[in-house]
């Protein structure tokens, strides 16, 4: 069970310059399937071309955000090759999230287990509902979550990341929110506006310090506390050199109007 007949498994709709993808398999708990999991990559292909576009939201219809991989399809096959090539593809996809240049938001309505979870961790934030649970589940179907550890153990720190992945229990939004799974907490009849406020407040900032910021940012929590610190500092000297930054600071310190960001 999918999408309804006829619908694609992923809807796009562009807001202004936010882009919004709906995980469209609502009666398979929007379950991450290769063709969903294809479907996802290729928006991100083009968006990471689109300079139009300047933050991105992740939602999911239904009564789940996503209950991670689709098992009756994982189930169908036997073998490793097929196995690889999925968790490849999914793990491909994790990961043009955090290079595309811009921030992409979860918006979290609901229950997100295993990969539905790593999807959760892998955007640059997340918004849930206060109805919304988190569970790196996959031990009690007799499966470690491998690959969801990866961001959930960058989201959360190793202890308490270990405590989801050895025992599958669920947390609530606000223990989410705590242990830095997700970035807000909202109720329920505010997520759609404080998820659609947020990404517009950073879609009008300057694009290129986002972009670059973002960029940055990602490489230097890789890094040592010293070589992050060297990176930042080439980063910023050169973003001062930047038409938006000098812009930025001369009407700062000028009391002029704040100037219409060219993305220069």
């Amino acid at each position: 069970m999918s999408a309804a007949p006829n619908e694609p498994v992923l809807l796009r709709r562009d807001e202004g310059r936010v882009a919004i993808l709906t995980l469209n398999r609502p009666r398979a708990m929007n379950a991450l399937s290769g063709e969903l999991i294809d479907a996802l990559q290729a928006e991100f292909d083009r968006l990471a071309a689109d300079r139009e576009i300047r933050c991105v939201v992740i939602e999911a219809q239904g009564r789940a955000f996503s209950t991670g991989h689709d098992l009756r399809e994982v189930a169908s096959r036997k073998d490793y090759a097929f196995h690889h090539d999925l968790l490849t593809r999914c793990s491909a996809m994790m990961l043009s999230i955090q290079r595309l240049p811009q921030p992409v938001i979860a918006k979290v309505q609901a229950i997100a287990t295993a990969a539905g979870c790593q999807l959760v961790a892998a955007c640059d934030l997340a918004v849930a509902s206060t109805v919304a649970t988190f569970a790196t589940s996959g031990i009690t179907n007799g499966l470690f979550c491998g690959t969801p550890s990866v961001p959930v153990g960058r989201n959360v720190g190793k202890k308490r990341a270990l405590d989801m992945l050895f025992t599958g229990q669920f947390i609530d939004a606000e223990a989410a929110l705590r242990d830095g799974l997700v970035s807000r907490v909202v109720a329920p009849d505010q997520l759609d506006r404080e998820t659609m406020a947020l990404a517009n407040q950073i879609a009008a900032q300057p694009p290129r310090q986002i972009a670059s910021g973002k960029a940055m940012f990602h490489r230097h929590m890789e890094m040592t506390i010293d070589q992050a610190y060297a990176l930042a500092t080439d980063f910023m000297a050169g973003a001062l050199q930047s038409e938006d930054a000098q812009a930025g600071i001369d009407a700062f310190v000028n009391k002029k109007p704040k100037p219409e960001w060219k993305g220069k």
